[in-house]
């Protein structure tokens, strides 16, 4: 049986974020002995993705970044478009290749992390942490015993909550004939996009050049949309509404992400903790993951090289809990147009405080000069009525 301090169970965004803080060896602290558990090649292992995310000045993965932006724009509905420059933010975008290929690069010099591939199957509590039960590529069982164990993969079903609504999405990283893009904005949000009966949508522009960008549509809804239908959306607005002309499509991307007030416990067990989007890393209102489970990976090396009890802290405040619960209700109720709100705040809030608090980095008085620009009504009423809804379950995430 191969004994480890730690082991970090999936590679995506978040056990290659911790199995990096964790390498190596830091002056006056302590070095774990890591073992990262990666899913062979086949149905558990996610395809590329992008991650986006802001920050000031120079970031820890900084070498995988695709493209960053300093200016961010949204268009409303109908009307001007709304412009603002977000420094000392950059709005940042990595590609899941660029970002697996920077770590893997860090960990192969690493003297206390060793990568696995196999599947792990079960995670069982000891007397002295937790055991991971685990099948090799060629079918052989194993098993891992740790002190700690953080298990990122994605859950198969959502805890009960009272709103769940789900970002799904679908891209296109496009080249086309001419000149179509201005590589120094970010489009964040265009709302000229077909309106669904249920949620809202909108079209993501992030170009890496005045010819080449990747090209979203994007909801928010209860469920997915066929194959077709996110086609069909995408092609229209790269066509009717960008107006893009000829275009090669060079790769593609569909992804979901679960929008939701359900809790995710981050503790289950003595030994074993959930990272990431699993362990509530990925912000409700927003879908945006990356720099919440940056956070909680931060904060449990820390701790582990502390010597200290490494539970992952909450990504987002409680206070930003409650606010993403009101916006998710008064969105699925229909009491609230999200198109127009998203355009006043874009319009009305300085773009620097309004990542801020989208980030869940503002304070309490700044929260209340943002939630000034909402629709107070509606959002009182529906703050009123959210304790006393139950929750409920929301049955399994689609796969993407």
């Amino acid at each position: 049986m191969l004994e480890a301090d730690v082991v970090v169970i999936g590679a995506g965004a978040a056990g290659l974020s911790l199995a990096h803080r964790l390498s190596g060896h830091m002056p006056g602290a302590r070095t774990p002995s890591v073992l990262l558990v990666d899913a062979p090649p086949g149905p558990l292992r996610p395809g590329p993705r992008t991650w986006c995310f802001w920050e000031s000045g120079l970031g820890r993965f900084d070498a995988a970044v695709r493209a960053q932006w300093r200016h961010l724009r949204v268009r409303p509905p109908a009307g001007d478009a709304i412009e603002g420059d977000i420094a000392p933010l950059r709005y940042k975008m990595i590609r899941s290749d660029d970002f697996e290929s920077m770590v893997a690069r860090d960990l192969a010099r690493s003297p206390n992390v060793r990568r696995l591939e196999a599947t792990a199957d079960a995670v069982e509590e000891t007397p002295a942490g937790a055991r991971v039960l685990m099948t090799w590529p060629d079918g052989s069982a194993h098993a891992l015993q740790a002190r700690w164990v953080f298990d990122s993969r994605p859950l198969a079903a959502l805890p009960p909550a009272r709103t769940t609504l789900l970002q799904h999405f679908h891209g296109w990283f496009v080249r086309t004939a001419r000149p179509a893009f201005d590589r120094g904005t970010a489009e964040l949000m265009d709302f000229r996009t077909p309106q669904p009966a249920h949620g809202l949508s909108f079209g993501y522009v992030l170009p890496t050049g005045s010819c080449e960008a990747l090209v979203e549509y994007t909801e928010f809804s209860r469920r997915p949309l066929t194959a077709s239908g996110y086609e069909a959306a995408l092609r229209h607005y790269a066509e009717d509404v960008l107006r893009l002309g000829e275009l090669d499509v060079v790769a593609t991307e569909t992804g979901v992400i679960p929008m939701t007030d359900a809790p995710m416990p981050r503790r289950v067990g003595a030994s074993v903790f959930r990272i990431g989007a699993a362990g509530g890393a990925t912000r409700p209102a927003t879908g945006y993951t990356f720099a919440g489970l940056q956070r909680q990976t931060q904060a449990v090396a820390a701790a582990l090289r502390q010597g200290r009890r490494p539970v992952p802290p909450a990504a987002h405040s409680a206070r930003a809990r409650t606010m993403d619960s009101v916006l998710l209700r008064a969105l699925d109720s229909g009491r609230v147009d999200g198109p127009a709100l998203f355009s006043r705040l874009f319009t009305r809030v300085p773009a620097v405080r309004l990542l801020r608090f989208l980030d869940g980095r503002t304070n309490l008085f700044e929260d209340l000069c943002v939630g000034r620009h909402a629709p107070v009504g509606p959002m009182l009423r529906t703050a009123v009525e959210l304790p006393a809804l139950p929750r409920r379950p929301f049955g399994c995430l689609p796969s993407d």
